[in-house]
């Protein structure tokens, strides 16, 4: 049964009182890559900022089920995806509503399920929203995309019209690195991040353009790919792919310009933040920061190489990103122009300060549990997602203390 939580302005949560900040740096561990050296001094290990925000956290909802992703309506409502294959609408009082009908099969084992979803540019005439799920298939399973109408009437809510405007391929046996999140652009374009699968034997295609395994796509609300896009009319290659090179993109976001940035998960160590630019390489799996989670180098351990991009920014140890948020409210002052990653290793909301597209201070918020997604909400709070590894989900406010 799901529980509504009282509201309450709190510096613990559940009962759990919140780490003080670290001293600057914020992260002294030692780096798994102990060889590895950033490009650029900048790159990694950002000073905490001079003045830095501990918000007040409070709890709208919880005793979920394990969520994915949260949008937020236009009557202030959330909407959300549980990762088992269930969407429905948090009040923005707490309440929850029935689930709502209509949504796609999802193959919800491992990291797979109903992942990302978004409202069309122009959901308050068209109803439309767009969400990302890992869907079986002959061969295994992959990301796909899929448009539908929202409908709310006296009869429930439920999905009309649902149409899959996109697939992943190749299709894969495993239930590892699907993505994704589903990001519009200022022309009205759609984003999709996606995963390369995580085996050994099928991630080098991230570097292949006639597969679409670790890549960025770009398409129409169609699903078709843009005309302008980098690799349209290059013989073999997918039309839709936007950049290559990826890993496991499951942070992306607009900033303030209307620039896509995403945050991909490393192997150990190595996570990166990147705004990934048309036709451009990210390097993985031949060029990261990092080691394979058995110690060794991956692939010949280079971390630099002509011909592929730096990430803007790297952590080693990971975070673990999923979810993200550009910050333009005026409720945290401080954080006008910041980035906001959701952390699932690190249980806190992590926050980039930006100067000319590079970091230059880094601080985490931390909620006493993995974050899987972040918003920014119109009121200008901050609306994040927990969850406990494969059980329950929360959504809590951050504000400002009274």
């Amino acid at each position: 049964m799901i529980r509504l939580a009282t509201a309450l302005a709190l510096v613990l949560t559940a009962g759990v009182a919140l780490p003080s900040y670290a001293q600057t740096p914020l992260d002294t561990r030692p780096p798994h890559g102990a060889n590895q050296k950033p490009q650029s001094s900048d790159q990694t290990r950002a000073p905490l900022p001079e003045k830095r925000t501990e918000p007040a956290v409070s709890v709208i909802a919880e005793d979920l089920p394990q969520l994915w992703s949260l949008e937020v309506l236009p009557d202030g409502g959330m909407l959300v995806t549980a990762k088992e294959g269930r969407m429905f609408i948090v009040g923005a009082d707490g309440s929850v509503g029935t689930d709502i009908a209509g949504v796609p099969e999802v193959d919800a084992a491992g990291q797979g399920g109903l992942l990302d979803v978004a409202l069309a540019p122009d959901f308050d005439t068209s109803q439309e929203i767009f969400v990302s799920f890992s869907e079986p298939r002959d061969g295994g399973n992959a990301t796909s995309v899929a448009r539908a109408k929202l409908v709310r009437d006296d009869k429930g809510a439920r999905l009309e019209g649902l149409t899959v405007i996109f697939r992943q391929t190749p299709a894969f046996r495993g239930n590892n690195h699907f993505g994704s999140r589903l990001v519009f652009g200022p022309k009205g374009e759609l984003f999709v991040t996606v995963g390369e699968r995580s085996n050994a034997a099928v991630r080098v295609q991230a570097q292949d353009i006639a597969s679409g395994l670790g890549k960025v796509f770009r398409i129409d609300r169609n699903g078709a790919a843009l005309p302008d896009n980098p690799f349209v009319g290059t013989e073999g290659a997918l039309p839709e792919i936007w950049s290559l090179g990826h890993r496991n993109m499951q942070s992306a976001t607009l900033d303030g310009q209307g620039r896509l940035w995403t945050v991909e998960h490393g192997p150990r160590g190595g996570d990166e933040l990147n705004r990934p630019e048309a036709g451009k390489n990210y390097g993985w799996p031949e060029v990261t920061y990092g080691i394979d989670y058995s110690g060794a180098p991956i692939g010949a351990g280079k971390t630099a190489e002509i011909g592929t991009e730096q990430p803007v920014y790297y952590w080693d140890p990971v975070i673990a990103p999923s979810g993200m948020a550009y910050y333009h409210g005026e409720t945290f002052p401080h954080w006008q122009g910041t980035f906001l990653v959701g952390g699932l290793v690190t249980q806190a909301v992590v926050v980039l300060h930006m100067d000319n597209d590079r970091v230059v201070a880094e601080e985490h918020v931390p909620v006493g549990a993995r974050v899987r997604d972040v918003k920014a909400a119109p009121d200008g709070s901050v609306l994040v997602v927990t969850e406990t590894r494969g059980g329950s989900s929360r959504i809590l406010r951050l504000t400002q203390p009274s």
